[in-house]
């Protein structure tokens, strides 16, 4: 059961109905973490307008969604590791490229990079080296794709966050977590 209700859309307020009638638009279906989340109009407005921010950014959706499923699974987040499962299938990740992702692998050097990056922001609060920036832009990476990848790894924590703590219900098929070091 969830720590918090999860908001119907028809039975709440006209600013929330808005955005969660965007939502239901975009998925077919609303999310529970989107109804937890709706409790506050505020942070409902602030991670949507982050998704689709970020969805139309330079890193791609792709790249996106593996820096999610690794993030959810260095953050054991259940509901998150799913969703972006199901959105990584659809952005044209195969299952493969998404199994290593979660692990924080892949063989395209750039997109190793850039997990490799993505967990270690995660694991060590933000305390990065130079030495990590300029693997990034070895790779090929700008200014603009590394404060775009910071900016993808600040949103996967708010949502893994949401979820791992109100114990939003996973309302996406299930995907088994990797143990992490």
């Amino acid at each position: 059961m969830p720590r918090v209700q999860l908001i119907n859309a028809a039975e709440t307020t006209a600013n929330r109905q808005v955005l969660l009638a965007q939502i239901q638009q975009a998925f077919g279906a609303t999310p529970n973490m989107f109804k937890a989340v709706a409790n506050s109009p505020a942070a409902l407005t602030s991670m949507w307008g982050s998704f689709a921010a970020l969805g139309a950014g330079v890193l791609g959706a792709k790249l996106g969604e593996q820096i999610a499923v690794a993030i959810a699974n260095q953050n054991r987040c259940e509901y998150c590791l799913a969703a972006h499962t199901v959105l990584g299938k659809n952005a044209g990740v195969s299952a493969d490229e998404l199994r290593a992702a979660q692990a924080g692998q892949s063989s395209d050097p750039k997109t190793a990079a850039a997990l490799a990056f993505a967990l270690k922001v995660v694991k060590n609060r933000a305390q990065v080296s130079n030495q990590d920036i300029s693997e990034l832009r070895a790779v090929g990476f700008d200014d603009e794709h590394i404060v775009e990848i910071l900016a993808h790894i600040a949103l996967n924590i708010f949502t893994n966050y949401v979820n791992v703590a109100f114990e939003v219900p996973v309302d996406f098929p299930l995907v088994a977590l990797n143990p992490i070091d």
